[in-house]
């Protein structure tokens, strides 16, 4: 069995998309598609920069959602390939959820492209800059990362966010209970505690603005029941109806992504292959997220691409 699966923020960088956009009309065909529905030329951001814009919330999360429906979309045209045939799950961490969602037919491109625009503004108007932080926890499981949080809460929000493989926990909340964390961490038996260089706090309570605005847009959008069930971040389940999606792409917002549960849970369901979209951030997490023997494949290139229709 096999699962296509789409990254978060984070795996953006100027120049993302331009060598497929230059071999391929269907990728160029994803990239215009996007910049129309959103009314700028994101697709010059993501090629020429400036880095700082591209790294804004509300660029970002459509840029890496059309990166990697661009890679699919080749795949699909050039390689004669249908998602339904090819794979049994999908399933994307954070705004992956999205592009996940789109990919399987749940979502339109377009939609898409606009849904991630607004959570990328919802979700940096949430709290100001410089009010909430975001810290990776190495070296210290989801039950230990919890316990730093607790500890460094002292009637602040600070949670746990990402769940992403046994040894990679990200945490979220107030920025001076985040910054408790790092050094509490080394002395509760975390390896590193690292600030992350994010403009929000994401997946923690602090968010509930930015999960009321989502609300409010999902409940005016056509959602389908995908071509294959999701396996959805704050569950870790598959899901295939779409009124329970859009609920829990709302609950998502505020909720704990539960990356490495999920990998684990597609992996028990008999998921031998994971197949990553547009970026080569996921893989190295369901490997080490993965109790059994899995393979992992990262599509970015042609090339990749063009090795991937071979075998599929």
């Amino acid at each position: 069995m096999r699962a296509f699966i789409f990254p978060g923020q984070g795996s953006q960088a100027v120049g993302m998309g331009k060598a497929l956009a230059d071999a391929s009309a269907a990728a160029r065909a994803v990239f215009q598609e996007v910049d129309d529905a959103l009314g700028q030329n994101l697709f010059r951001l993501m090629t020429e920069g400036p880095e700082d814009a591209l790294t804004l919330t509300e660029n970002a999360q459509p840029a890496i959602m059309a990166n990697a429906i661009a890679t699919l979309r080749v795949l699909e045209e050039e390689g004669g390939i249908r998602l339904a045939d090819k794979t049994d799950f999908v399933a994307g961490h954070s705004l992956g959820e999205y592009s996940a969602l789109c990919a399987a037919g749940a979502l339109d491109l377009a939609t898409t492209a606009r849904l991630l625009r607004l959570r990328g503004q919802a979700m940096q108007a949430a709290v100001p800059v410089g009010v909430g932080g975001m810290a990776a926890l190495l070296g210290a499981d989801l039950d230990k990362a919890q316990a730093i949080a607790d500890a460094a809460a002292e009637g602040e929000v600070c949670c746990v966010a990402n769940d992403n493989d046994p040894s990679q926990v990200v945490i979220s909340g107030h920025k001076a209970a985040v910054e408790r964390a790092v050094p509490l961490a080394k002395e509760m038996g975390a390896k590193r505690a690292i600030l992350l260089p994010v403009s929000a706090p994401f997946h923690c309570p602090l968010m509930q603005p930015a999960a009321d605005a989502m609300a409010t847009a999902l409940a005016d959008v056509a959602l389908r029941a995908p071509l294959v069930p999701l396996y959805a971040n704050v569950t870790a389940a598959p899901v295939a109806d779409a009124d329970a999606i859009r609920a829990l792409l709302v609950e998502q917002v505020t909720g704990l992504v539960r990356w490495r549960e999920s990998v684990q849970a597609m992996a028990v369901a008999g998921v031998e292959h994971f197949v990553e979209f547009g970026g080569k951030v996921l893989g190295p997490m369901v490997k080490r997220s993965a109790t059994g023997e899995v393979e992992t494949t990262s599509i970015i290139t042609m090339d990749d691409i063009e090795a991937l229709a071979k075998t599929l």
